[in-house]
């Protein structure tokens, strides 16, 4: 029944080399943010929830950026497997160019509008305002993360993982050592509090794109093309807008309805605990998924090279098989995670962020509910990120992603959470069931073998 699940060690060895880095890097990524969370925790319910909104159109923005990572990511992929370098480097400055341009237009509103932005998704006066202050320090630093971004992800597309573990984890150790410094008002520094969470992220980020600059110029791995880098040729544009751009589409409103979710729960009664709870338990969520999320980028990178080396016959059981070990890998982790719920997060982690009663009954609930559907969630997103984009079906992948979302998900959380007010449990099952729709509206496009297409042909 299960005989595809024999590849031999070389496959397994090569899944394991390729994944331990992304590993390494999601966990240093997830960790940043939980160590935000639990810093800016130490100053109270308020500056954690404030945080945590600030937080729902910056998450927004960094799918966007995955977005175009995973655009890049896909068509580079498939060109090394290829052996076109100059392709690779029209791809890798398309992706400066979009990424830039889409952070520098979201870091601008983010600066000069701080607090009518935020209060679109949340209506506590205090809380609003304080998340204003957050979001107008952090603003421009998506711009450098984008970047960078777009290149570690080039990178790993190409066999090198290891690159943006050495810059993300600069980027953990700065943006660790600059919150104490400046939220706590260490070393000579004022104490800055939420403002100066941000002030950390933002130099952080900055770290990030002088380390991969300095790679670029001096790196020997891949050497940078300027001609083709800034002067892609109107067919790699064409390619690249008809594929990128359903990938930015679902990144874009997968992140926005996302983000619903948390502004939902800001609009709803005792706002100020769930957002709190919400915050703490998102970030928990995010470091168990680290290894889950890993086999979806290692699944696109592989697929993508098998695609565009030319061996498509046996793609579709390199697919079933990462696709069954994301699952299993997702099931083992949310009951680990869910026994981890009782015996340290309640009773150890959720007091130090001096949580009310009522929030950390609620932070709870949502760690239960939330590993309880992590093996459906892992299977989906290695299937749709790594096996259904991974082999270039862009369009289907995207309507599999974002349908149960939006049609069915986010209308019922809303029904429940503001028409009837029935509650957070009501209303964080619901955010859950698309999970199951779009799990067996993947395996179905699985099976049917018409997800495997060659992109480097013209």
């Amino acid at each position: 029944m299960f005989s595809y699940m024999n590849r031999g060690r070389a496959f397994y060895r090569d899944v394991i080399l390729l994944a331990i880095p992304i590993i390494l890097q999601n966990l240093i990524t997830n960790s940043l943010g939980l160590l935000d969370t639990f810093m800016v925790g130490m100053l109270g319910e308020g500056p954690m929830a404030a945080v945590t909104l600030a937080n729902i159109p910056i998450f927004v923005v960094q799918l966007m950026t995955f977005g175009l990572q995973s655009g890049a990511s896909v068509l580079i992929s498939q060109y090394y497997g290829k052996g076109d370098k100059d392709s690779i480097n029209q791809v890798l400055g398309i992706g400066f160019a979009v990424a830039g341009g889409i952070t520098l237009i979201f870091g601008c509103v983010m600066f000069f509008l701080p607090v009518p932005f935020m209060s679109l998704f949340g209506n506590d006066p205090e809380v609003v305002v304080l998340a204003a202050e957050y979001a107008r320090v952090v603003a421009f630093s998506f711009l450098f993360d984008s970047l960078a971004q777009v290149y570690i992800a080039a990178h790993r597309s190409m066999g090198n993982p290891m690159l943006g573990l050495y810059i993300l984890g600069s980027s953990m150790v700065s943006n660790t050592l600059l919150n104490w410094v400046f939220i706590f008002g260490r070393l000579g520094a004022p104490a800055m509090g939420v403002r100066g969470a941000a002030l950390a992220t933002f130099l952080s980020r900055v770290l990030e794109l002088v380390i991969a600059g300095g790679h670029m110029a001096l790196g020997r791995r891949f050497r940078l093309q300027p001609h083709q880098f800034f002067r892609p040729s109107p067919a790699m544009l064409n390619k690249y807008i008809s594929f990128a751009t359903p990938v930015l589409f679902n990144e874009t409103l997968w992140g926005l309805g996302t983000s619903l979710y948390p502004t939902i729960m800001g609009h709803m009664d005792s706002s100020q605990a769930i957002l709190a709870a919400y915050g703490i338990v998102g970030n928990l969520v995010n470091v168990s998924t680290v290894m889950v999320f890993a086999v979806g980028g290692t699944t696109a990178i592989i697929i993508g090279r098998e695609i565009g080396g030319g061996r498509k016959e046996g793609v579709y059981g390199i697919g079933l098989c990462l696709d069954t070990l994301a699952f299993l890998l997702g099931l083992v982790v949310g009951l680990v995670f869910i026994g981890l719920t009782y015996t340290v997060f309640e009773p150890v982690v959720y007091p130090i962020f001096s949580l009310s009663p009522e929030a950390a009954r609620i932070a709870t609930m949502m760690s239960v509910v939330s590993f309880a559907f992590l093996s459906a969630r892992s299977f989906n997103t290695t299937n749709v990120v790594g096996v259904l984009r991974g082999g270039g079906d862009v369009k289907m992948a995207s309507f599999i992603d974002l349908a149960p979302m939006w049609l069915l998900s986010l209308p019922l959380a809303a029904l429940a959470g503001l028409v009837f007010r029935w509650g957070i449990l009501p209303v964080y099952l619901c955010m859950s069931l698309d999970n199951v729709v779009k799990m067996f509206l993947g395996l179905r496009r699985l099976r049917s073998g018409k997800w495997i297409r060659d992109l480097t042909v013209s």
